[in-house]
């Protein structure tokens, strides 16, 4: 048995999401206020029954409305009411522990579900009590002639339910019929669910507590290097407190007691034996590993104290088998949180095992953050290990099930479990309106052809890909860009620096296939690519045998693949990038491709502003040079380099600038010297990341980003909402990339 989905409706942002869970590990990610935390948030508010805990900016911002509808007597207006969906799958052996919510005789599925409402005990009555308290509030106020009249809190039905929402609503318990809804999970027109009244003293809250435990390790665990302070949370102190609650109490060892009493030596060896199977957890960690001390348990206070107090035993770090030991504090933290968590959650663990009278059979534990002071290799190592920490090896746990939920920025958790168990928290909207989608990127894996979803996964894998907590991505045509681009950002859109954007190096050979994935998750993307011109194949044959002409002094001979690319004005070229061919803007032809405008290259957002994409690549644009005044010519760059060329053409040219490696003599002519650009960057001797460094190391201020990069730049900082203003912009008044 396990917790499958969950349905939230009007908590926080989360106005309406489903939730999937994995049967043993999900993985919540998105950016930040995207509402993963909400989830857990909601599923202790709604578990614990608990209407003190309530505040009324619980409700989602976008059902506030509602209420002043309700006072106004607006045709069809409720007062909102907040609720989640649990819906378990079952097994047969399970089915005694679900009884109470199978909804008829006639159930046959593997599904059962229960509703958790908060929701109005009487909302008539509700409003009446607020006119009363809004009349008697009025009562004996005077304004003063001339000034608008003073209105008394509560003014609105809003202001009264702020401070009275705990004693107007209630939790209301249901029982569903996975018939009656789709595959959603949402219900049918009219369904009514059965309500969860009190039989022989179960109430909807004890049902719903026999089936399922949830605890929390929340994100914030204090602890530090420090010695002391109120917040700070010592490792030794909560080691004594998890022997206090779970391992073998003093009251049950009195031979241990009576040996401490008489050699402090003994209580050791009993601490270590006491601790041996805890420590023995942590090595399934790799801690300690080769060069890290390992982990000793020693008394530090006497006998009456040592079991009862908090700062009876301390962690020690043995630095060499001889005795040599530290205290806990001398080590880092990023051990001391690792420990900490171990060590937690084997605390909530055992606590649940520990339950002898209707134990719930699931156990679902949520971990926030647990990357906090951790380094990538020890990161993938927790995902990976800790189900297995928590296996239980008591013969009672059999039919007994643990999930976990683990919260998370880290794109080296993800490395470890690719795309089944990640649930991609989607911000949409802003304002009142905000919201959060929830996208299960298992279905995206299901649905996703062979070929393209092995390829995202192996690519997620290499780069560690933080495509799912960045606010839009840019998907560059290779290396050169990518070492670039925070310079190019920093010149044409600066407004980017204050969002957090992926760069990912994809090539345009691939970027196709990362269309499926932009598109699920509906991120803004800008694609920067190449033209990548190539003869077409009547024409290819014509000049096999052609020699392409190289300067002798910096050039080498083309590379074996030279002989098919060709400068984009080639007559009848084509392009070789199946990003252009395959996604946007779906065209072959070069001169087709220079000749669309900018809303071909785009898809626009939805109505939720999520999912813009923009291509851009170079495009025509005038050239001119000082060595051939007055001379001028249209052209448009191949790759970036060419096209950075062409927009800085007599900058390159300087003789001090020699080291990008652009620069070319005995031009005969402004044409001339355009195709002998093109020729020097498609030979093999070129090093595109020489470059690239090369560029960096030159004053910014000398050039200019290429007039597409720059435009594509500012469609996103526009898109995006972040743009400033910039008197000092490369292109401002340039063609449409």
């Amino acid at each position: 048995m396990y917790l499958s989905d969950i349905r939230l409706k009007n908590f926080r942002r989360l106005s309406d999401v489903k939730i999937s869970f994995d049967n043993d590990i999900s993985i919540f990610v998105g950016a930040n206020n995207s509402g993963k935390t909400s989830v857990a948030q909601a599923l202790h508010f709604f578990l614990s029954g608990t209407r003190d805990r309530v505040a009324f900016h619980d409700i989602s911002a976008c059902r506030w409305n509602d209420i002043d509808n309700f006072a106004n007597a607006i045709d069809g207006a409720v007062l909102p009411e907040m609720s989640v969906d649990l819906w378990f799958e079952v097994e047969q052996n399970d089915l005694h522990r679900v009884i109470d919510l199978l909804p008829s005789l006639s159930w046959e599925s593997t599904k059962v579900g229960v509703r958790i409402a908060f929701s109005p005990r009487n909302a008539d009555e509700t409003l009446q009590r607020f006119r009363q308290r809004h009349e008697q509030a009025q009562i004996g106020i005077q304004t003063p002639a001339g000034e608008d009249p003073y209105i008394a809190p509560p003014r609105t039905l809003k202001d009264f339910l702020e401070t009275e929402i705990p004693r107007e609503y209630e939790f209301k318990y249901y029982v569903l019929d996975i018939a009656q809804f789709n595959d959603a999970l949402e219900p049918n027109q009219g369904y009514e669910p059965q309500e969860l009244l009190r039989e022989q003293g179960r109430t909807g809250r004890d049902i719903v507590n026999s089936l399922i435990k949830v605890d929390f390790l929340h994100a914030q665990r204090h602890l530090s290097d420090s010695a002391g302070g109120s917040r700070n949370e010592e490792l030794s102190r909560h080691l004594s407190r998890y022997y206090q609650r779970n391992l073998e109490r003093h009251g049950d060892d009195y031979q241990a007691i009576r040996a401490l009493a008489e050699s402090e030596n003994l209580l050791n060896q009993h601490l270590a034996q006491v601790f041996e199977d805890t420590l023995e957890r942590l090595r399934d960690l790799g801690y300690p590993g080769l060069t890290n001390p390992r982990l000793i348990i020693k008394s530090a206070l006497n006998p009456a104290s040592v079991m009862s107090s908090q700062d009876g035993t301390h962690v020690h770090y043995a630095l060499n088998d001889e005795g040599l030991t530290l205290p806990d504090k001398y080590n880092g933290l990023g051990f001391k949180n690792l420990i900490y968590m171990v060590v937690e959650l084997l605390d909530l663990h055992a606590q649940w095992l520990a339950t002898e009278e209707n134990r719930p059979p699931l156990h679902l534990v949520f971990v926030e953050e647990p990357e906090a002071h951790l380094h990538a290799q020890l990161q993938q190592v927790f995902v990976n290990k800790v189900l297995n920490i928590l296996e239980a090896e008591t013969p009672d746990a059999v039919g007994f099930h643990t999930q976990l939920v683990i919260t998370t920025h880290s794109p080296h958790i993800l490395y470890e479990r690719g795309f089944h168990p990640i649930r991609y928290f989607r911000r949409q909207s802003s304002g009142i309106d905000q919201s959060t989608q929830v996208l299960n990127l298992s279905q995206f894996h299901r649905n996703t052809d062979a070929p393209s979803r092995d390829f995202l996964e192996r690519y997620l894998k290499l780069t560690h890909c933080d495509l799912f907590f960045a606010d839009a991505a840019i998907l560059v045509e290779g290396n050169v860009e990518r070492l670039l681009m925070p310079q190019m950002i920093l010149k044409a859109a600066p407004g980017l620096r204050s969002c957090y954007l992926t760069v990912l190096e994809i090539g345009g050979a691939f970027a196709h296939l990362f269309r499926d994935l932009i598109e699920f998750l509906g991120i803004t993307t800008l694609v920067i690519t190449d033209l990548d011109s190539v003869t077409a194949p009547e024409i290819q044959e014509e000049e096999e045998n052609a020699d392409i002409e190289a300067d002798e002094e910096e050039v080498d001979d083309d590379g074996p693949n030279a002989r098919s690319t060709c400068p984009p004005e080639t007559p009848d070229a084509i392009t070789s990038n199946q990003m252009l061919v395959q996604w946007l803007p779906g065209l072959n032809r070069i001169d087709d491709l220079l000749a669309q405008d900018t809303q071909r290259k785009t898809i626009a957002a939805d109505e939720n502003e999520l999912g813009a994409v923009r291509v851009t690549y170079p495009t025509t644009i005038d050239i001119t040079c000082a060595a051939w005044e007055g001379q001028t010519i249209r052209r448009a760059g191949r790759t970036l380099e060419v096209a950075f060329a062409f927009d800085n053409l007599d900058w390159t040219q300087d003789y001090d600038n020699r080291d990008l490696r652009l620069r070319v003599r005995g031009a005969e002519s402004l044409d001339h010297l355009a195709q002998r650009i093109h020729e020097k960057v498609h030979s093999s001797s070129y090093k595109k990341t020489d470059f690239a460094l090369a560029l960096l190391a030159k004053n910014p201020e000398n050039w200019v980003v290429p007039q597409y990069i720059s435009e594509g730049l500012s469609w996103l900082e526009e898109t995006l909402g972040v743009a400033e203003p910039n008197d000092n912009e490369d292109h401002p008044e340039g063609n449409d990339a």
